[in-house]
């Protein structure tokens, strides 16, 4: 990204440390928002990543930018995978998912770690599969947390990334760039008192190099066999990747 979009415009802090503050402070209301946002269309979407992974038969999986475990659980509930580990920088995400996950009973094959994606903790060739959901445009370092990806998947891996993105067609654009700028900040001062963070997440998503951007990104960094389908008239895009 050109521009480095932050979620705090006064803060002295780093992407990274901004954007684990602001997950922190939505982490409560976060789910609930991601479906009203939505309009819980962002379901399908991840039962379409889970698809994919599932194709591939892993043993296990890692889920970076895990957030409140959806993903993580929908991926170990409907797959064969023996290990799920969720990565986040957010503390308090993790919380919210580490109590999701107690609740239906996974915590036996569903590991939440507090980590920078951009340095993970794991060794070279360590996971069959790796997925994004909504974090890429969180890096910090794109490239950097991308090659770290890279770092860590088996050779013949399997990566999947699904953002958002934004539709070319009219009047989907219109009603895209509406909703994105006008009334997901709203929702989110109403709902959870963060407008700013919404803001962010609206700016962040319509700058983010998406499509043949972001895979031009992928192959640099090298990974192969790289696609994109965009999702719901391009609001969103998942990406595959293998190494």
């Amino acid at each position: 990204m050109s521009e480095k979009i932050t979620p705090y415009k006064d803060s002295e802090l780093g992407k990274k440390e901004q954007v684990a503050q602001m997950f922190d402070n939505i982490s409560g209301n976060y789910d609930g928002m991601n479906r009203m946002i939505s309009f819980g269309i962002d379901v399908k979407w991840r039962k379409k990543v889970v698809a994919l992974i599932k194709k591939c038969n892993p043993t296990n999986v890692l889920d970076i930018a895990t957030g409140t475990g959806d993903l993580a659980i929908n991926i170990a509930k409907n797959t064969s995978v023996k290990k799920v580990i969720g990565l986040d920088i957010s503390e308090g995400m993790l919380n919210v998912g580490k109590q999701k996950i107690a609740k239906e009973k996974l915590t036996d094959k569903i590991e939440m770690i507090l980590g920078d994606s951009e340095k993970m903790p794991f060794d070279d060739n360590s996971f069959d599969a790796i997925t994004v959901a909504f974090g890429v445009r969180n890096f910090e370092h794109l490239e950097k947390g991308l090659t770290e990806i890279l770092r860590v998947l088996k050779p013949k891996g399997t990566f999947v990334i699904l953002e958002t993105s934004v539709p070319k067609k009219t009047p989907f654009k219109q009603f895209y760039n509406f909703h994105s700028k006008k009334i997901l900040p709203l929702m989110g001062k109403l709902f959870s008192k963060e407008g700013s963070a919404y803001s962010y997440l609206s700016e962040s998503a319509s700058k983010f190099p998406y499509g043949e951007k972001l895979n031009n990104i992928l192959r640099k960094v090298g990974f192969i066999d790289v696609e994109n389908k965009p999702q719901t008239f391009g609001v969103a895009t998942i990406y595959t990747a293998t190494k």
